[in-house]
């Protein structure tokens, strides 16, 4: 069970296990926002509830500067699985710009592609194949980016996921 960190201002920082969350909330350094009902913690003397978010009662000051690395599963998700070319499934990347001609591993070099988009542009750019991109790419924004593990959430988390995005 994981639980979903909030700084003071209500933007996501981290997600972590439910007892650092606990010990968070214990030590008065945070408080629980949602709970999961049913799923007590039992401890020695007391119960508690199973935290699923959690605000920091401080404000906690984090760089400007954090960049999301492009992956695999980031760029399919980024494109919402469907191909950068033709608008059907995705289950491979593309490279815009082919690496044997010096394209990089950047999130506006990779798009979402369908098998068999990907094996006839081969090493070839969209331009020689008088092809076009359906959509700008481009590094993903928003909290939800930014904070690892929020890829697999909550649906408790997704009214504060939005604020941030």
């Amino acid at each position: 069970m994981r639980t979903l960190v909030l700084n003071a201002g209500y933007e996501p920082l981290a997600v972590v296990s439910f007892k650092r969350a606990l010990v968070l909330v214990m030590n008065e350094k945070a408080t629980v926002l949602e709970c999961v009902e049913g799923e007590p913690v039992w401890a020695a003397r007391a119960v508690f509830e199973r935290p699923a978010v959690i605000v920091l009662t401080r404000y906690v000051r984090v760089p400007g500067t954090r960049r999301v690395p492009a992956t695999r599963r980031g760029v399919l998700r980024r494109d919402a699985f469907r191909c950068g070319y033709c608008g059907a499934a995705a289950s491979t990347i593309d490279h815009v710009m082919p690496r044997s001609r010096g394209g990089r591993d950047t999130w506006e070099n990779l798009v979402a592609c369908c098998l068999r988009c990907n094996n006839v542009k081969s090493d070839r750019t969209p331009q020689e194949m008088g092809w076009e991109l359906r959509f700008a790419l481009g590094a993903p924004r928003g909290g939800a980016w930014t904070v690892r593990g929020t890829e697999r959430a909550d649906p408790r988390w997704e009214p504060y996921l939005a604020l941030a995005a």
